[in-house]
């Protein structure tokens, strides 16, 4: 009897039930990458032979990340069979695995424990919701509308081009991988054949942004549509269409001033200002191109890791520190300098735990991205001559943000990765996709609020 109890007591620890949401979101994500990367690796997932494992690896967190960096030709060196594979773990990736679960709860009838509550709060609304049950249909409604019509408006384009069930599988495919914002595409130059078709890039760019802005923005969005709700839409939601709409426009701008005379200037000026947009859009973690990025001067690949890092939003298909991240940071630098203690956005006040998580996750994103380039270039670098590891710099830092980001978009060193740097490459997507402070508080026991404060002492900063 003794035994049994303490059998049932182990079994009782290793339950989902009793793991943290942190844990859990990493143990779904780690279990369905395992999986793709399994499936990926047999013999019917290549149109030859079969992917290594690490490749498999690769290209599965990759898709489950909705990041887009690629080992391997997708449309050419992928089977049917093995892109449906990349299809899937892209549409799970994009919603969130944790979505999924909630919703198989719903649909067996077998309700939503505080867990599962928790663990949707955390992954996809800032305050407690009415209806999670309706959250969460809303949310796979949106998705099945929207990627529809998506890919009923490529089809007009990839149809033509391809033939029919061809045309309508590309078009279901980029519809997808724009929503989600993924970035995997089944040509081999991304959308650089579509620069001046003004219906792909138009209805990849309305994908991207509507897959990046967050599940709960589009809801309220919807809800002040209906005229259900008479007040304003939330801070939260403020701030990300306010944020998002500055770094889009801000960013084609720069993007167009600084390419205008190089890379732009053989296209004509409606093209070059669609280009720049489109590459502005794509930077907010979907990694489609429509130009050659190795044209792009330094600055203007330097102003795409900028926007890379803030990536999307919230709730969102994307990664990034996340432009609510980004504006809050601003106001609490704001707020500092002008001797304030507490942080104020649109006459309303941040709490200061969440101020704090703001820095933290900053700092955190910060400081990862800077050693993972380090490691990085200090393995890919090794026996380049010194011209060309001063060239290859650049490349691989804009890899590793890429890779936190999961955004997808690479200057051409994906492919020449060693193994230890598609390792690194892999850890940063995953992390990038599960969320950094997720990983951080799963691994680091937080100190309790009634610890320990002792004497102060100052020292001398700046």
């Amino acid at each position: 009897m003794y035994g049994c109890s303490r059998i049932r007591a182990m079994k009782r620890k290793l339950s989902l039930q009793h793991l943290s949401p942190n844990w859990v979101l990493i143990l779904y994500y780690g279990t369905a990458i395992l999986l793709g990367a399994l499936l990926l690796s047999l013999p019917l997932a290549a149109q030859s032979g079969h992917l290594s494992f690490i490749d498999a690896l690769f290209t599965a967190t990759s898709a489950q990340c909705v990041t887009g960096l690629v080992v391997v030709d997708t449309g050419h060196d992928l089977s049917l069979f093995g892109q449906l594979v990349v299809l899937l773990l892209i549409q799970i990736g994009g919603l969130g695995i944790t979505t999924f679960s909630v919703y198989l709860f719903i649909y067996l009838r077998q309700g939503l424990g505080l867990q599962n509550r928790r663990l949707i709060q955390e992954t996809l609304i800032h305050t407690p919701f009415a209806s999670l049950k309706e959250l969460i249909r809303n949310i796979f409604l949106f998705t099945l509308v929207i990627e529809g019509i998506g890919a009923a408006l490529l089809a007009i384009r990839f149809v033509p081009r391809d033939g029919l069930v061809q045309g309508l599988y590309s078009a279901v495919f980029h519809s997808v991988s724009a929503f989600c914002n993924a970035g995997f595409s089944l040509y081999p130059d991304s959308l650089v054949g579509y620069r001046d078709d003004l219906l792909v890039n138009l209805t990849s760019m309305v994908l991207i942004t509507l897959g990046g802005v967050g599940f709960l923005v589009m809801h309220e969005l919807l809800d002040l549509c209906r005229r259900r709700k008479r007040h304003r839409l939330s801070l939260h939601s403020r701030l990300v269409l306010m944020t998002s709409l500055a770094l889009t426009l801000g960013g084609a701008a720069l993007i167009w001033g600084l390419e205008f005379g190089s890379s732009l200037r053989q296209i004509s000026f409606g093209d070059g200002l669609l280009t720049s947009l489109f590459q502005s859009v794509t930077c907010r973690t979907a990694g489609f191109n429509s130009i050659d990025l190795n044209s792009f001067e330094v600055p203007t690949l330097l102003l795409m890791m900028f926007l890379m890092f803030v990536g999307a939003s919230p709730g969102s298909c994307g990664g990034g520190i996340k432009t609510t991240s980004l504006a809050l940071f601003v106001a609490i630098l704001h707020s500092r300098l002008h001797g304030m203690m507490h942080t104020n956005v649109f006459r309303r006040t941040v709490p200061e735990e969440l101020a704090t998580r703001t820095l933290t996750l900053v700092m955190l994103a910060i400081l990862l991205c800077g050693a993972s380039i380090f490691i990085l270039m200090s393995f890919e670098l090794q026996g380049l001559a010194f011209n060309e590891s001063r060239g290859a710099l650049l490349d691989y830092a804009f890899e590793a943000v890429s890779a936190f980001a999961t955004v997808g978009l690479s200057l051409g060193v994906t492919t020449k990765l060693s193994l230890i740097g598609k390792i690194i490459i892999i850890t940063l997507m995953f992390i990038g996709r599960v969320g950094l402070l997720t990983v951080a508080f799963a691994f680091i026991r937080r100190a309790r609020k009634d610890g320990v404060r002792y004497g102060e002492e100052r020292i001398m900063i700046g």
